[in-house]
């Protein structure tokens, strides 16, 4: 009986029409809706923009006419936004400081680091030195689950007396599965002696007879003209003793070699003389450890760092590399973002804005810089999944309450950070 009035009350339904759809399942996906959206190839901002994610990866993005918006996607209003790539670091190191002090390479110190990157912006880091089996661990485990700055490395920086000795420092690089090798080409302001140009030679063979490129750190326009010559794949720091001439630019360009200024490396060398303004800016604050500044304003090392031939030195360089990112820039170069942060008292993700604001300062336009960090530094370092926004490539991007392209300023306006897909957490 119970089951005839049962019938009887569905048949009724049906028949009357009073029926209900069948509730949307969810897909997984998500819908960004609503924002301004930068896709980091150079191409002009889609305004009321869709951008449609699955599993980690961008599905669609466009003008809201041109975007199918899956039935079971969540749907994000990002109205009045701007949104962009991920910012690319291609040159940091993810490494054992802590504070002040070096000797913490742990995973667990690496994923600090990786994820305080992640909070201001910088979803990638080419990591250009000391590198270790944990980072290579870390990265081998990137998938659509992360949720912090992606890495990758370079080993152990390449050092050696004989043409033998560096071999075999680039095969311990090649056996533990690095992404780039790294040399030093720099006497350290004349305190040290520089790796001549045929140990540099040896290294950029192995390494190019092992698809691997290099990376080579520099001061000087002479070395750098060598190293291109010799074929290094990367200008890992900008040149400092002298303006940059047409012959630089010609072989930088000829050999499609990009150009990573590391404005910020010069800056801590001598800025701790003082207790810089920025000691008081909340958008630094927020990450940092009061321990550490607090030491960091000690009367005495302030006046060692005033004291300093070394700081004095580089503030002078700084000088000099300031005009030639402009000359390099305007002459055509690809210019790929770095700075070098990492160890001590270079402070991963605030400096990553500071160095922003100084190339602005230099003379770049926030599209330039602006595509210096995302699809010119995927480019600059062979990445060919992350760095701009379309179809297949990973969802790793920033929500920002301010146009960038406005003030590049506007980068530190930060509403969320994405990486594959994932809201990276705030702390």
């Amino acid at each position: 009986m119970k089951y005839s009035i049962l019938a009887s009350i569905l048949s009724f339904g049906l028949v009357s029409g009073c029926a209900t759809e069948p509730p949307v399942v969810p897909d997984g996906s998500l819908a960004f809706f609503g924002a301004t959206l930068i896709d980091g190839t150079g191409a002009a901002p889609i305004e009321g923009a869709v951008l449609i994610v699955k599993n980690g990866r961008v599905v669609a993005v466009g003008a809201e006419d041109s975007v199918d918006v899956p039935a079971g996607a969540e749907r994000i209003d990002v109205t009045g936004k701007t949104i962009v790539p991920g910012l690319i670091n291609t040159h940091g190191h993810v490494s054992g400081v802590q504070g002040l002090e070096d000797g913490h390479y742990t995973t667990d110190n690496l994923k600090r680091q990786l994820g305080l990157y992640a909070r201001y912006g910088i979803t990638a880091v080419n990591s250009l030195g000391g590198d270790g089996p944990e980072a290579i661990a870390l990265r081998d485990a990137e998938d659509e689950s992360l949720d912090r700055a992606r890495i990758t490395v370079a080993g152990a920086v390449v050092t050696g007396e004989t043409v033998d000795e560096v071999v075999a420092a680039v095969d311990e690089n090649i056996a533990m599965n690095v992404d780039f090798i790294k040399i030093r080409v720099d006497d350290n302001l004349g305190t040290s002696t520089k790796m001549t140009p045929e140990l540099y030679r040896a290294v950029i063979d192995r390494a190019a007879d092992n698809g691997l490129s290099v990376a080579s750190h520099l001061f000087y326009l002479d070395d750098a003209k060598g190293l291109l010559q010799a074929g290094t794949g990367f200008i890992a720091h900008s040149v400092r003793d002298a303006e940059v001439d047409d012959e630089l630019i010609e072989l930088m360009k000829e050999k499609d070699v990009c150009y990573c200024p590391t404005l910020t490396r010069e800056v801590s060398t001598f800025v701790y003389e003082d207790v810089p303004d920025w000691f008081e800016d909340p958008f630094f604050l927020k990450d940092a450890d009061p321990a550490v500044l607090e030491e960091l304003k000690q009367d005495e090392r302030m006046e060692r760092v005033k004291n300093s031939p070394a700081a004095a030195g580089y503030k002078k360089a700084l000088a000099v590399a300031m005009p030639n990112l402009k000359k390099v820039a305007d002459g055509g170069v690809t210019i790929a973002f770095g700075t070098d942060t990492g160890p001590a008292g270079r402070f991963q993700g605030y400096f990553e804005h500071m160095e922003l604001a100084m190339m602005a300062e230099a003379g770049l336009s926030p599209e330039q810089i602006l595509l210096s960090a995302t699809g010119d530094a995927a480019r600059c370092l062979g990445f060919d999944d992350i760095g701009t926004l379309s179809s297949g490539k990973w969802a790793d991007f920033i929500v920002l309450s301010s146009n960038p392209l406005t003030d590049i300023d506007n980068l530190r306006a930060i509403e969320s950070v994405w990486v594959a897909g994932n809201r990276v957490p705030s702390s």
